[in-house]
């Protein structure tokens, strides 16, 4: 079904046309990133939610007169829509929207403190609608927020490989898990696309068609392996666990496959059956085993399941002088897992001489979920208002509160040799990175995830 974009706000800013001073003809608004968990952020979603929600005509009699229908019984008062305002673009733009975006290129990494996306009215008579639009606009905080964690935790990962392995397997090194932690169809489409920004590993299969729906890509960008979960292990009885094991062995012969081996005792599976029951299919396999842990501490459980897989199975000691364990094997931790604890479990294994190669994480609701808007203090405000002609510099400075004081006058961002980008007046010296994506209801600018992908390469 088709979205109203005039239900597609809060409630209060149907009021607001009548609240501007008299003689405004335009509102010019930015978006930005006040601070939060991460230094910077990496813009990503912006132009889904223009493709989805405001490309073409998208105000149509029909839509008016819902919204007029619904507005007076959930106000109580069929005087507070503005109707008038929604027929003139139809009359006068033929239901387009007469808004201009600029945003900075999706993929771009930005210090937080600085514009990201402006939004302002093309005609005079619409000046209400450049902030009638932030609730949708605003929600590209997501994405943002998705595509900025998942950076952060590639980057720190990166650390550990450099320090005691392999950068090249970084792309595989974080799996999203997340599809069933979220909210929605929808939240899990533009999360898992966002992960997929940094890393090539999914099991999110909606986030690979969102790509090629919304980013003007056909390739692939996440892949997945054959992996067991607790009921494919357990339906077998803890008497025949062994047995369950074997199965996956034998059903998956050759690449990688992943096995849950917690369902009972994970170090009693590690040692004896993994260990010494199916060590020999395991070394004759054309492959690799990737073993799962699922509950307990984290940092610990990973280390003593690496420790006791070494131990039977075997491992070297790679050019760094950090032990890696034989390449038939390896080990994802898919549970507790976030930017804090990955930290934990690599400085773990770390201190104990083992290689971060040993090891995959794989994320679910903390990737996709365990975040919010104020994750990085996103805000949406208006800096620059014209009435009768003039232009006024707008702005709000609360005294309880000197984090949430705004940026004055018409914005650009320009890049800076020490800050990389920085925040300046229109009017200064500087190119302004800031791209003009969208007018008068068209797409003027277009990403590929390839491009996207290359924009957030650390």
């Amino acid at each position: 079904m088709e979205q109203n974009i005039i239900l597609l706000t809060d409630s209060y800013k149907l009021s607001h046309y009548k609240q501007y001073p008299t003689g405004t003809t335009e509102i010019y608004s930015y978006f930005e990133s006040r601070g939060g968990k991460f230094p910077a952020v990496t813009f990503f979603g912006l132009q889904y939610l223009l493709k989805k929600y405001l490309l073409g005509v998208q105000v149509t009699s029909e839509k008016i007169a819902q919204a007029e229908k619904i507005y007076a019984a959930h106000f109580g008062n069929d005087k507070l829509f503005y109707k008038e305002g929604w027929e003139y673009i139809l009359k006068t733009h033929d239901g387009k929207l007469p808004i201009r975006i600029k945003a900075v290129p999706e993929g771009t990494t930005v210090p937080v403190g600085n514009v990201l996306m402006t939004v302002e009215n093309t005609d005079p008579n619409c000046f209400w609608l450049t902030n009638f639009l932030e609730t949708l606009l605003v929600q590209v905080w997501y994405p943002t927020t998705v595509a900025t964690q998942s950076r952060e935790i590639k980057k720190l990962v990166l650390k550990y490989l450099q320090e005691t392995g392999d950068v090249r397997g970084i792309d595989f090194k974080l799996h999203d898990f997340g599809f069933r932690g979220v909210s929605s169809v929808e939240s899990a489409s533009i999360g898992g696309a966002s992960h997929l920004i940094n890393f090539m590993g999914t099991d999110t299969v909606v986030a690979l068609t969102f790509i090629q729906d919304y980013y003007d890509s056909s390739a692939m960008f996440g892949f997945s392996i054959p992996a067991a979960e607790h009921s494919t292990i357990t339906s077998w009885g803890q008497e025949n666990e062994a047995l369950a094991y074997e199965n996956m062995l034998t059903q998956y012969p050759d690449h990688l496959v992943a096995v849950v081996s917690d369902s009972y005792d994970i170090y009693n599976a590690c040692e004896k059956l993994w260990g010494e029951v199916l060590k020999d299919k395991i070394l004759t396999r054309k492959g690799t085993l990737v073993v799962r842990p699922d509950s307990g501490i984290p940092k610990d459980v990973v280390l003593k399941t690496i420790e006791i897989l070494a131990s039977k199975i075997g491992f070297t000691i790679n050019d760094k002088g950090f032990k890696v364990l034989d390449p038939h094997i390896r080990v994802i931790q898919g549970d507790g897992v976030d930017h804090e604890s990955i930290g934990l479990i690599l400085e773990n294994l770390k201190n104990n001489g083992w290689s971060a190669d040993n090891l995959a994480f794989g994320m679910g609701g903390a990737l996709l979920q365990k975040l919010d808007r104020d994750t990085q203090k996103f805000a949406f405000k208006c800096s620059e208002a014209v009435v009768n002609g003039e232009k006024r510099a707008v702005y709000k400075n609360p005294v309880t509160d000197l984090g949430k004081k705004s940026k004055k006058g018409r914005l650009k961002l320009v890049v800076d040799q020490q800050l990389g980008y920085k925040t300046v007046a229109e009017s200064e010296p500087g190119e302004d990175q800031l791209v003009t994506i969208f007018e008068n209801g068209v797409l003027t600018k277009s990403y590929s995830f390839e491009e996207i992908k290359t924009n957030a390469k650390i």
